[in-house]
């Protein structure tokens, strides 16, 4: 069974670029779309519209905004590293930010990766394939906690 990826972005220009470069890149896993920090967290609990679902099928990769309305990427982050069923989820920041803190805090709160969102779409397809073969196939996931 296929893991899904969590796309943690509140821009719907920012998903439908992020899905399609995925697909172009035959990177198929179902992508989840939670548009602020409030909806990831409701989807890693099982709860507000994804209430009932199996919280212990976690995403394969969580693909997370730091900029968003109610919760931004940073609180998310913590809040996935606090909880035993999350702590190990691999967490790639994907941003348009350019500050160099944002970096830093990123790594400092558990980020996996930091990826600059390109601006261009040849380069943003490109970024999404290496994501996508990085962290689907090539990286070895640890197993849950118990």
């Amino acid at each position: 069974m296929q893991k899904t990826i969590l796309l943690v972005e509140d821009n719907p220009d920012d998903q439908i670029l992020t899905k399609a470069a995925l697909k172009m890149n035959n990177i198929v896993n179902d992508v989840v779309i939670a548009e602020n920090g409030v909806e990831a967290l409701e989807y890693l609990h099982g709860e507000g519209k994804w209430e009932g679902r199996n919280v212990e099928d976690l995403p394969a990769l969580v693909l997370l905004d730091l900029n968003m309305p109610k919760m931004g990427g940073f609180d998310v982050l913590k809040h996935i590293r606090s909880e035993p069923l999350t702590a190990l989820l691999p967490v790639v920041i994907l941003t348009t930010s350019k500050e160099d803190r944002d970096l830093v805090d990123s790594y400092k709160n558990g980020a996996n990766s930091y990826v600059k969102k390109p601006v261009d779409f040849d380069e943003f397809t490109e970024a999404a394939k290496q994501l996508g073969l990085y962290w689907l196939m090539v990286n070895e996931a640890p197993i849950k906690p118990k």
